[in-house]
């Protein structure tokens, strides 16, 4: 059990707080590899994500976008400027809400994301492969959990 300068606040709690430190190592561990895989292909994180949603998903709002990639309205919609403008991905007014925009992937995007995707899929299968597939699902489940509980 972790005991924090000395202190302990409780099994449950130390466990808890230890848990939560692997979690974020691990986290930006991989954050980290996967950032530089995609700064590779001269994108951003958050371009990559904006392309993802779009490439997985299809045509999608500016809100659904930001809601699928955990991102802040005012990042998102500088995200989407600077796509439209290196010819990734195309807006159009909504035709039943003309306040509304519909992001569109562009040819171009797709075959960046035909290139990129299939090793991200893979970089993600070879971070887990210390995990056998019983421990994978076990450790999908119980994160599935702890983020429906919150």
């Amino acid at each position: 059990m972790k005991v924090y300068l000395g202190k302990s606040y409780g099994s449950v709690a130390d466990k808890s707080m230890s848990t939560w430190i692997q979690l974020i190592k691990t986290f930006k561990k991989i954050l980290a590899k996967e950032s530089a895989y995609i700064k590779s292909h001269d994108l951003t994180m958050n371009q990559f994500e904006v392309l993802e949603v779009l490439y997985h998903r299809g045509d999608l709002s500016v809100g659904a976008i930001t809601k699928l990639t955990l991102g802040t309205p005012g990042n998102v919609t500088v995200v989407i400027k600077n796509l439209i403008r290196d010819g990734l991905i195309t807006s159009i007014p909504d035709a039943k809400d003309k306040r509304t925009y519909i992001i569109t992937i562009t040819k171009k995007g797709i075959d960046i994301m035909d290139k990129l995707f299939p090793n991200h899929a893979k970089n993600f299968e070879d971070y887990f492969k210390v995990l056998d597939k019983d421990e994978t699902e076990t450790l999908f489940t119980l994160l599935r959990k702890l983020h429906k509980s919150q």
